[in-house]
Formats: structure tokens, C-alpha cells, sequence
């Protein structure tokens, strides 16, 4: 990203790790569509824990998607790479399979918007508190917002989002935050903001649904996941000791 949100991935990671409110370990994608990269990009790097490791392969390297083009499934995997990135602390969401969780996502009612009210009138400029005011559903804000991203930058840079550099992804996704990029058929911030939270989603998620591979996202913030009763340690004001469980019941 430009200066103005040149923020070292560890910030990212350590916002994610400290700030967040955690996403249930049931959860499917959210309809919200209202956060920011200053919000996951604000905080200070903590120190890396001894045992930190990045895998080499990215965990969802053997997917193949069902809903996203060729072209499409190599922006996601590029700007969920950028999003949470990979770093000293552990596996990025990448390597958590963010991008099998939003594809996943999107052969869902939530992605056709059956879940939302999708009746006009659509006013587009009204005020965060009215709520969603577009008449586009997921599926069609992730094929419309690739489509324009890719497309400006061939124009701009001669190649597609996919094959920058992580720098000049920054950069691409900042312009794309701030509402500098202009897409003709839908808000550039609409975009962004709905790429940031089904990443965060595929990142904490129960690996049932494709994302939080190995439950990485859990142990990075300690949480337990489905364990069925954690209730003894809940005011202890000490790290729970031991490992998150799947909904499946499977152990990290």
C-alpha cells in the first residue's frame, strides 16, 4: 500500500491475534461489509514464540474451486495472502485456506443473497448506520470487484493483481480501501470491505468449512474452539492450556 498504509505485516497479525472478537466456531460468512485495513493493521508486533513456523505449501494448495475462474481464484489467493499475511508468528491466511473458505462460500444461499433483503429502493450513498444499500449480492460483488481490479491494473501496470509483487499488492488493495480506485458497476470500498471479512471469517472459522487449517487461526489467540466445556478456566486470568478442538473433534 502507499505510505499512508504502510503498516509491517506483524501489525496485522498482532491486531488479529489481540483485538479481535472472535468469530463463533460455527460460523458461515457475515453479511457485514464495514471493516477496514487500518482496523487490522493498527496495532504493534508482538515478539514471534519460539516455535513459530510458515509452512512452505500453502495448506489449500490441492483445491480446486468450484465457483471462482482461474483468473479469479489467482486474485483471491493473492489478496488474502496480503490480508493476513504469513510472518515470523505463524501461517498467514493463505496457508489457513481463506481462499477454499470463501469459495466454499460462495455455492451458499448467503453468496446469492437468498439470506438478505434484496428489495429496492438501493441508495447507495445512505449513511453505514441504514446497512447494505447494494443491489449486488456476494457472488456478483466478488466477479464485478476482480474483474475491475485486474482490469485496472492491466491498464495501469501492464499485468493482472495476481502477478505483482506483495508491495505493489499493498499498494493496490490501500487505493482500493480509500475509494481511489473508481469501478463502474460497484463501490471499490464495497469490494474491499467484503474481501476483508470473509478472509477474517476463512481465517478463524471451523475448519469445517474449508478455512483455519489446522486450526491455526485458534492457536495463534488461544482460543479452544468447540471444546464442550472450558468454564473452569474462564476467570483464572491465565492462558488456557490446552489445544482448540474442531467442531468434528479433531485436536490441533
Amino acid at each position: 500500500m502507499d505510505d499512508s498504509h504502510s503498516i509491517p505485516d506483524g501489525g496485522r497479525r498482532d491486531f488479529l491475534r489481540k483485538g479481535l472478537t472472535m468469530i463463533p466456531a460455527v460460523t458461515l460468512a457475515s453479511t457485514g461489509l464495514g471493516v477496514t485495513a487500518q482496523q487490522l493493521m493498527a496495532a504493534p508486533t508482538a515478539p514471534a514464540p519460539a516455535n513459530a513456523h510458515v509452512p512452505a505449501t500453502p495448506a489449500s494448495g490441492d483445491y480446486h474451486p468450484a465457483f471462482f475462474t482461474a483468473e479469479e481464484w489467482a486474485f483471491l489467493q493473492a489478496a488474502v495472502s496480503r490480508i493476513i499475511p504469513a510472518d515470523e508468528h505463524g501461517p498467514g491466511a493463505l496457508e489457513a485456506g481463506a481462499a477454499e473458505y470463501i469459495d466454499r462460500q460462495m455455492n451458499t444461499p448467503y453468496a446469492t443473497g437468498a439470506q438478505w433483503y434484496m428489495q429496492g429502493p438501493f441508495v447507495t450513498d445512505a449513511p453505514a448506520e441504514m446497512g447494505y444499500q447494494l443491489q449486488l449480492n456476494p457472488q456478483q460483488i466478488y466477479r464485478l470487484g476482480i474483474a475491475a481490479t485486474d482490469a485496472w491494473c492491466l491498464t495501469q501496470m501492464k499485468k493482472n493483481f495476481a502477478a505483482q509483487d506483495s508491495a505493489t499488492r499493498d499498494q493496490i488493495l490501500g487505493k482500493i480501501e480509500a475509494g481511489e480506485l473508481h469501478f463502474d458497476e460497484l463501490p471499490a470500498k464495497a469490494f474491499f470491505s467484503l474481501l476483508v471479512q470473509n478472509t477474517r471469517e476463512g481465517f478463524f472459522c471451523d475448519p469445517v468449512h474449508g478455512g483455519n487449517k489446522d486450526m491455526v487461526g485458534w492457536r495463534q489467540i488461544g482460543f479452544p474452539g468447540a471444546r464442550a466445556d472450558f468454564m473452569d478456566w474462564v476467570e483464572r486470568n491465565e492462558a488456557y492450556p490446552f489445544p482448540p478442538v474442531s467442531i468434528r473433534g479433531e485436536r490441533a
